[in-house]
């Protein structure tokens, strides 16, 4: 049976799920605008990107995929392929979708929007990366070092963190 600490991150972790969900569903609902033959050239590709992203990154995680953040024990960390350039590419693959919408067919207020989605994927992904630190510590640290949060070598954990 799970102990308090294992279910209350269970409780954050689908919480987190749900939220990032109302806003993705938010970001939909939010007027748009009538896309020009440009903006669909540039957002279209980016979202795209984001989609591929997102899929090797879920297919790299493999067992350890799991629906929220809070890491399945003795899976493993994933230090390589996209996992070698940012430590949360699946929420570096969403963000890069929701850019691609607001290129493509957002509005202004679309756009602010998506930068409350950035600031909430900076929290999930400091939550996460102290569940990961818990599990795998040693490991976990000489990887963080090295690769950024979202973006590649930005949010890197610096030694004396």
């Amino acid at each position: 049976m799970p102990d308090n600490g294992e279910m209350n991150r269970g409780t954050i972790g689908w919480t987190l799920v749900g939220v990032q969900f109302a806003m993705l569903v938010v970001l939909v609902l939010l007027p748009s605008r009538t896309p020009s033959l440009l903006s669909l050239a540039i957002g279209v590709p980016v979202a795209a990107a984001g989609a591929v992203l997102g899929l090797f990154a879920g297919r790299r995680l493999g067992r350890a995929l799991t629906p929220t953040p809070v890491p399945i024990s003795g899976a493993g960390l994933r230090t390589d392929g996209a996992y070698g350039s940012v430590r949360h590419p699946i929420y570096s693959a969403v963000l890069l979708m929701v850019l691609g919408y607001v290129i493509a067919i957002g509005s202004l207020a679309s756009v602010v929007w998506a930068v409350a989605m950035l600031a909430f994927f900076m929290v999930k992904s400091r939550w996460e990366d102290r569940l990961l630190l818990a599990e795998y510590r040693a490991e976990w640290q000489d990887w963080a070092r090295g690769t950024g949060r979202l973006v590649p070598r930005i949010g890197r954990v610096d030694d004396g963190k």
